[in-house]
């Protein structure tokens, strides 16, 4: 047993056969076997003679050296035929495995680590850029005191990638205790898109009739600046990034007069690469009209007042600018009509010279021949009863034609000819037409509001293409004037936004408006050109919405629909003042569907869910020309008359096509 026990110590190893590494039981087991089988063959032979065992040649057992040898030879020794010996260098290389695995594995991790580094580097150096999670948010403003209101602006003045808000609006605010003293102070206030906090906010001398956002140096964005015109004689360049002001026109320049209209951009007069502007004031006494020049880089005069005594009736037209296909510069304004004046001849009388800029010596033929028979410089545009002047963009060109309107309905001027494209009779509107893509043929088309009754008005879209009206529905409203507004989507196409009281099955079938909801909650009806029978209700609102805005966040192919509302009192007065924001995307997913007509095969919640999640919004192609106010026609009928000729009669209604 001692000799057993001694053999299993001191032999080496058994390599197995089939795994190769070290058995600590197969030798054990294979020792045992082999002593066994010594011993059988000697007890079989008659044991050991003469010191020698019965199988002739083999050691002593005594011998473990031997014995070892002899029974078992080292698997190294071992050749399979056919396959040539392992060298002896293997044994090497088995040694240093450790070390090449120790290697390999601290580069795995070091690379790892550098990997992480760099990932979380890059996470707070470059910053994901914002998204816009607030959905919604409201922010009220305080006390309104009173005064008109200037349309919103919507500009990104804080570079971040969302545009921001900016109004201005009128508070009272008490001198001395009781109230007494109390005088109204006009402010200009910049919201952050994002939540509605206010970013920054700067006194005015006076009430403010329009803000306008841009950047007057051509081609850059680094320096976005916001023009103010005030109702009377303030004209002021704001920084749009802090809000302090830049320059401001003095009012000495407009002894004689006031701001009649806000202020235009034109082109670079004085050649120091930022575009310069003109404004039009009125006399106090007399109503002659004064254009005065300033520039845009310091807010100086260029050159002194040009006054032209215009003779008409109604509202106060322009000014706005109107450019050529040719690249000819004209100004557009009016009492109760339209008259152009070439900028060239602004320019020479200003400056007191004969001659003018090269770029301002271009002229258009076909309006030079609309000048009266005394060579007069104003050019006789249209003359019927004008109520406001919008400019629509011409698709696949750089030109644009004149929509008009009128007491009488719509006239749409060609640009390049001034002659008549298309003319629909339509009285009664309630505001100025909204643009945007109702059809397929890629021409702006417009939405217009009428009245239609005694708490009742028409929406109505109008072809752009041909002055036929594709879409038409009346719906409660008690409020006067109400802003409609358009976004466009990614596939070329226009949702149209507008205000209505509530639309119930019982209000959509019969003609009484009265509903269970009280007349001073009003909601926001958003109309698809793809479901012209269903309309969304998005929101409501109980204030008088006085206007109204959409913006477009570029990075989330979102937009938002920004709305100022105003409170009033027991006594007719506006008092709190409301600025809400509403993103369109998120107020889609949650609208409520309104079924104007049954339609065959019926519209389902899920289908147009569907339809409704894959809308993406982009920013406008077109850019809207500037809006006069508009003045209320009086309660009409609705009737479309073809222009020059009718081609057709039918239902009542009378189409054309041109």
């Amino acid at each position: 047993m001692a000799t057993v026990l001694s053999r299993a110590l001191k032999l080496p190893g058994k390599k197995s056969p089939d795994l190769g590494e070290y058995d600590p039981l197969t030798q054990a087991d294979s020792d045992e076997s082999e002593d066994d089988l010594v011993l059988n063959l000697q007890q079989k032979n008659g044991g050991v003679k003469n010191g020698k065992s019965a199988l002739g040649d083999l050691p002593e057992p005594d011998s473990d050296a031997d014995v070892a040898g002899a029974a078992k030879p080292h698997l190294s020794e071992v050749t399979p035929e056919g396959f040539p010996s392992e060298p002896l260098g293997g044994l090497e290389q088995k040694a240093t495995s450790p070390l090449v695995s120790y290697v390999r594995t601290s580069v795995f991790l070091l690379t790892l680590v550098i990997s992480m580094v760099l990932v979380l580097l890059c996470a707070f150096l470059i910053p994901c850029p914002p998204r816009d999670l607030h959905s919604t948010w409201s922010r009220r403003l305080g006390s309104q005191g009173g005064g008109d209101l200037s349309p919103l602006e919507l500009a990104d003045v804080n570079r971040d990638g969302l545009r921001d808000v900016l109004l201005t609006f009128v508070t009272t605010r008490n001198g001395t205790e009781g109230g007494v003293g109390s005088q109204p102070t006009a402010d200009l206030v910049c919201l952050s898109g994002m939540n509605g906090s206010t970013l920054w906010s700067s006194p005015l001398p006076e009430e403010a009739q329009d803000v306008t956002c841009l950047d007057l140096i051509p081609g850059s964005v680094a320096k976005t600046i916001c023009l103010v015109t005030g109702t009377r004689k303030m004209l002021s360049a704001f920084n749009a990034t802090s809000g302090k002001v830049l320059w401001t026109l003095n009012p000495n320049h407009l002894s004689n007069g006031t701001l009649a209209a806000p202020v235009v951009v034109l082109p670079d007069l004085d050649e120091d690469g930022v575009r310069d502007l003109v404004v039009l004031a009125i006399g106090e006494l007399q109503p002659d009209l004064c254009f005065l020049l300033v520039s845009g880089q310091t807010g100086s005069p260029v050159g002194r007042p040009v006054k032209y005594n215009i003779v008409g009736v109604g509202n106060l037209i322009g000014p706005q600018v109107y450019i050529t296909a040719s690249g000819a510069v004209y100004i557009l304004f009016g009492f109760g009509n339209i008259q152009a004046v070439a900028l060239r001849d602004i320019f020479v009388q200003a400056q007191n010279r004969d001659s003018s800029p090269p770029s301002l010596q271009i002229e258009e033929p076909e309006w030079e021949k609309h000048r009266s028979v005394n060579l007069s410089e104003l050019i006789d545009v249209y003359s019927d009863g004008v109520e406001l002047l919008q400019l629509v963009k011409v698709p696949d060109s750089n030109s644009s034609s004149l929509l008009i309107t009128t007491r009488q309905g719509l006239v749409l001027l060609r640009g390049q000819d001034l002659t008549p494209h298309w003319k629909l009779n339509l009285q009664g509107l309630r505001s100025q037409p909204t643009p945007g893509y109702f059809t397929d043929d890629q021409t702006l088309d417009f939405l217009l509001q009428t009245q239609d009754g005694d708490g009742m008005k028409k929406m109505t879209v109008v072809d752009g293409g041909s002055g036929s009206i594709v879409w038409s529905y009346s719906i409660p409203c008690h409020m006067k004037e109400t802003p409609t507004t358009s976004a466009i989507t990614s596939d070329q196409r226009s949702v149209f936004l507008f205000w209505a009281e509530v639309l119930t099955a019982a209000s959509l079938s019969s003609d009484d408006s009265s509903g269970a909801e009280p007349p001073g909650l009003y909601h926001l009806y958003l109309l698809h050109p793809a479901f012209p029978s269903i309309l969304l209700d998005l929101s409501n609102t109980t204030g008088i919405v006085t206007a109204s805005e959409v913006g477009i966040n570029d990075i989330w192919k979102d937009a938002f629909y920004v709305t100022r509302t105003t409170g009033m009192s027991p006594e007719g007065h506006p008092t709190s003042l409301v600025v809400s924001k509403l993103s369109l995307r998120w107020a889609l997913m949650e609208g409520q569907m309104v079924q104007l007509k049954e339609t065959t095969p019926k519209i389902g919640r899920g289908e147009l869910r569907r339809f409704l999640s894959r809308i993406k919004f982009v920013d406008s192609p077109y850019q809207a020309g500037e809006m006069t106010q508009c003045m209320l026609a009086k309660p009409g009928y609705l009737n479309l008359i073809p222009w020059p000729h009718m081609l057709e009669e039918g239902n009542g209604v009378l189409h054309t096509v041109l």
